[in-house]
């Protein structure tokens, strides 16, 4: 208690003291009862209220009488919490600012305050895991384990998940000491459970990730499409995928992260029907780029279904650059050649990139262009590069030149030939040797 109000509660003692000691002077009040102290031989009598006011007059001495004795220690002990608290405001401006050495210092001093010796192990972890000093990280995880398991615990557990150990950091976060965790305990076991490759255990745990409103609804929905996806790529078999699939909400069936890892795996385990058909039934009620590209590059059959579907989604959407490259891909599957190849062209025109130039530079080997091939995978690399592409270069068509037959001379007309004068350097030039004329 402060000195100021030590001083009043004294006043007020003093007064009702006085008040008191007016009242039971009164002799009516020897009818509550006497109280007979016998000492010595000699035999005190009082009433029981004088009594009553006696004892509480020596205890509210004694109360004073403490007050006096310990007041220098606990200024003492005042003293020493400012000073620690100010160290450690202190320490963690010095960690915001980058002073890690300065911030371990003050926060290590400041420990020794029992009421923030927490906050500030915490603090100074931090500090020597931005040093890289192991050693310096693993002493004050010591002292931290001694007075706050369970920060101990979480800061551990974060540590394993940067080290990709999560089945370490599940282990640690299941300790029944540390039970029942805080919220950021619970956010790392969901995300360690991730990492693990337990993903449907941590959808579980999504409820209370709400509850604790541990992270904003934005990150939550989009870890709860991350996880329902995970899910669905975890299934073991297809009985495993149709309940998965089953107990993801509706609102994710039409996510096309969460569609395109139900198909994916759909087809993995040999079942291709309801792949394709989940596909264009998210496809249908909402148009997804990403998800065109997966339909056109699913390695199932049934290829004359799955053109007339992107045909008729061509009509109302005729710029769309992942359903002309889908249907590209779908015609050069099918040996449409010339199809494949406008496809492709409208495709590149409407910006599909690198994936456009690459699946046209297959399209030309299999036709035995390969000139034009290599121009195409070359045009893919630019763009990969973030270099524009090259108009495609068609090598001219040379009509054949008209084969010349030389016709043998007579002898008349060797005779004459042998008699006429010398030919021209510039003829004999064009022929060869044997006296054919060169071709061109």
């Amino acid at each position: 208690m402060k000195p100021f109000q030590s001083l009043v509660v004294l006043l007020l003692a003093v007064a009702l003291g006085v008040i008191a000691s007016q009242f039971l002077g009164t002799e009516h009040l020897r009818q509550f009862g006497e109280v007979i102290y016998r000492y010595g031989g000699n035999d005190y009598r009082s009433t029981v209220p004088q009594v009553a006011l006696m004892v509480l007059v020596g205890l509210l001495v004694l109360w004073l009488l403490w007050s006096l004795l310990a007041s220098p220690f606990r200024a003492w002990g005042r003293y020493r919490r400012n000073q620690g608290r100010a160290r450690l405001i202190e320490g963690i401006q010095a960690h915001e600012q980058g002073q890690w050495q300065r911030a371990e210092k003050l926060l290590a001093n400041a420990a020794e305050d029992k009421d923030v010796s927490a906050v500030a192990m915490v603090t100074a972890v931090r500090s020597a895991q931005a040093r890289d000093d192991q050693a310096a990280v693993n002493q004050y995880l010591q002292r931290l384990g001694g007075e706050d398991p369970t920060l101990h615990a979480l800061l551990q557990a974060e540590r394993l998940l940067a080290q990709e150990r999560p089945v370490d950091a599940i282990n640690l976060l299941d300790t029944a000491t540390i039970q029942p965790l805080p919220p950021r305990g619970l956010w790392l076991r969901t995300e360690a459970l991730a990492r693990a490759e337990r993903a449907h255990e941590a959808y579980g745990q999504l409820g209370a990730l709400r509850k604790q409103k541990v992270l904003p609804d934005e990150a939550v929905i989009e870890l709860e499409s991350r996880l329902a996806a995970q899910s669905l790529l975890e299934a073991g078999d297809v009985n495993a995928l149709a309940a998965q699939w089953e107990a993801t909400p509706k609102p994710l069936r039409s996510d096309a992260d969460v569609v395109s890892a139900y198909a994916l795996r759909a087809v993995a385990l040999d079942w291709d029907e309801p792949a394709l058909l989940t596909l264009e039934q998210a496809l249908d009620t909402r148009w997804d780029e990403s998800l065109v590209t997966l339909y056109g590059q699913m390695p199932v059959d049934k290829l004359a279904t799955r053109q007339a579907n992107l045909q008729r989604w061509l009509a109302n959407q005729p710029s769309s650059p992942a359903l002309l490259l889908a249907l590209g891909r779908i015609a050069t599957r099918q040996r449409q050649h010339v199809q494949a190849e406008d496809y492709l062209h409208r495709a590149i025109a409407a910006g599909a990139g690198p994936d456009a130039w690459e699946a046209l530079g297959q399209l030309f080997i299999e036709r035995g262009e390969p000139a034009l091939a290599a121009q195409c995978l070359a045009n893919a690399l630019r763009q990969q590069r973030g270099d524009d592409s090259i108009a495609l270069a068609r090598a001219a068509t040379v009509a054949p030149a008209a084969a010349v037959v030389p016709e043998r001379a007579t002898v008349e007309e060797q005779s004459l030939m042998s008699n006429a004068p010398p030919v021209q350097d510039s003829l004999r030039d064009d022929r060869d040797d044997y006296g054919n004329p060169r071709l061109p």
